[in-house]
């Protein structure tokens, strides 16, 4: 079964302002991959894989990253990362960024030196899966919410 998120629960998710992800979302950084709104009244339905990229979104601009700079990142990430997103790992120094993945090293904005910080994106993928947890608890009554044990057959 296909489960989708609304911008609101979207952004509750990933911990950012609702006003902030419909900027993203209007500025091409991240569309709604399941349904993108179309007009007045219609809504954007967002992916588990969207949650993600926008976790990863906000922790380099949490770190310091630049929009602009975040957006091409993620430019060279669409194109360039064949594998799932939480295997890679985003080397940060400064104001430059780069791509560990497997034993390649790649210099995503070709500048810069300093120290590096390593951020995990497998770190991104436990924090959305919690925080659906938390929000999916909120709003379900404790008999009513699936998990791995109870799954009916």
């Amino acid at each position: 079964m296909h489960q989708g998120f609304s911008g609101t629960q979207a952004a509750e998710v990933v911990g950012i302002s609702y006003r902030q992800l419909d900027y993203w979302a209007r500025t091409n950084l991240v569309r709604p991959s399941s349904c993108d709104a179309s007009g007045s009244g219609s809504r954007r339905v967002y992916t588990y894989r969207d949650l993600l990229e926008l976790r990863v979104i906000k922790s380099l601009l949490d770190a310091g990253i630049k929009l602009e700079s975040v957006r091409e990142v993620f430019n060279y990430l669409r194109s360039h990362v064949d594998t799932e997103i939480a295997a890679a790992h985003i080397v940060i120094s400064g104001q430059s960024v780069v791509l560990c993945q497997g034993d390649q090293l790649v210099d995503v904005m070709r500048n810069g030196q300093g120290v590096l910080n390593v951020l995990p994106l497998s770190g991104v993928k436990d924090q959305v899966d919690s925080q659906i947890v938390r929000m999916k608890k909120a709003n379900t009554p404790a008999s009513r919410i699936a998990t791995p044990l109870n799954i009916a057959l």
